[in-house]
């Protein structure tokens, strides 16, 4: 995109050659420190005074050809994958039960995606990204655990004293099907880093592939209710009621671990920590997966002493991390309102949900919804470069990301005000 704005100038003040020292606010909160080292002054904004864009009373990685290349891989992998999955659900479900199954997993598939919207709205990830989520999770991960399982029988054996079967559920399924989940997530990280910023991406990518793997998971289970019982309506109202009711979050919750680590770890991007990282992440996931396969008989009680406290404890570190981004997202806007890109009452609209709500619905007003929203949006992205910036990693290829990022916020504010 063109533009008449002027390059963006970085450097210290003084022009001595030495970076500025870390000032006071740099670090709102305790997500994405920034090293000393590591900061750079937001660049100077040489052109004119900047038309405000606010309505009344609103103040109250790899390029884009890595993603591409990923979504290409993650279809042609889910396309192949499907001649292993659907056999292996129908010759389980029979036509009848896969059909049951699957309109019946679309509901708790529509609360986990229900969720990943939610938590995704301050900083959308592109929908590109999350349709590979998806997919692997439904149909890749899916296959990966099929392919693995027989091998995982051979390689490891259930200690002494106990049956295979409960080896299979409570080893062999958490470790296999972890695994397979959670390398959707490395390759995220290492071929998508640049949308792949911090702990709440990694839920967010987390969630849609845990998402994908339950709503397959569920098709089977649901299916065989419908196909092996004399009484199918009954026993699918059960299974349902305990998979689709009391535990449509399970998988996302497992998955959600790892993806807050690796999430953490691209914080300070490096392909080793990335690798670590992962291995790291799959502990908690296979862990809190087989405490959920271990319980039997006293299942309600665990139920209520163990798993809800665990679900709430998720509920509360996700709204922490919201909270968290949200500060992250005014600190970085400030620094480029103290640059002359924003006006103060801007970044008080922009770094606010009832501000952004105020400003779309008053450019409503005027027919200018879409680009006030745009122009939220690309507020946003703003914030993140820069904070990737002050990481230290990749700084001269995110400094261009940067640059292209102000124009398109001169660019957006003209759309709204013209």
């Amino acid at each position: 995109m063109t533009s008449n704005a002027p390059w963006p100038q970085h450097g210290p003040p003084g022009g001595n050659g030495q970076r500025p020292l870390l000032p006071q606010q740099t670090n709102p909160t305790w997500m994405g420190q920034v090293r000393p080292g590591h900061y750079l002054a937001a660049p100077a904004n040489e052109a004119p005074a900047v038309n405000t864009v606010i309505p009344p009373g609103a103040a109250g990685g790899r390029t884009a050809g890595g993603v591409i290349g990923l979504l290409v891989g993650g279809v042609f992998l889910a396309f192949a994958g499907l001649f292993l999955v659907l056999p292996y659900l129908v010759g389980n479900t029979g036509v009848t039960g896969f059909v049951v199954g699957f309109i019946a997993s679309l509901v708790p598939l529509g609360a986990v995606l229900l969720a990943v919207y939610v938590i995704d709205r301050w900083e959308p990830e592109p929908k590109r990204l999350l349709l590979f989520a998806f997919l692997w999770g439904a149909v890749v991960s899916i296959s990966v655990t099929l392919i693995l399982q027989p091998f995982f029988a051979l390689a490891a054996a259930p200690p002494v004293g106990m049956d295979y079967r409960t080896f299979a559920v409570t080893v062999q399924a958490p470790v296999v099907e972890e695994f397979a989940k959670s390398l959707g997530l490395l390759l995220l990280l290492v071929l998508a880093r640049k949308h792949f910023d911090g702990p709440v991406d990694g839920v967010v990518f987390a969630f849609t592939i845990a998402g994908g793997f339950a709503f397959t998971e569920n098709i089977l289970y649901f299916g065989r209710a419908i196909a092996e019982s004399g009484t199918p309506g009954a026993d699918l109202a059960v299974v349902f009621f305990l998979r689709g009711v009391m535990s449509p979050f399970a998988h996302a919750i497992f998955t959600g671990t790892t993806g807050l680590i690796l999430g953490f770890a691209a914080r300070r991007w490096h392909t080793g920590m990335s690798v670590a990282a992962f291995f790291v992440g799959l502990v908690p996931a296979m862990f809190l997966h087989s405490m959920w396969n271990s319980m039997g008989q006293d299942f309600l009680v665990q139920y209520i002493l163990v798993q809800l406290p665990i679900f709430v404890l998720a509920v509360v570190a996700i709204v922490l991390l919201r909270v968290a981004e949200n500060r992250l997202t005014r600190q970085r806007l400030k620094e480029y309102a103290a640059a002359g890109w924003f006006t103060p009452p801007e970044v008080k609209m922009l770094a606010t949900v009832s501000g952004r709500r105020a400003a779309v619905r008053w450019a409503r007003q005027f027919g200018r919804g879409p680009q006030m929203k745009s122009f939220l949006s690309a507020a946003t992205e703003l914030a993140f470069i820069r904070q990737r910036i002050l990481s230290g990693r990749d700084v001269p290829a995110h400094q261009l990301d940067e640059h292209r990022q102000l124009a398109e916020i001169v660019a957006r504010r003209d759309a709204v005000l013209r």
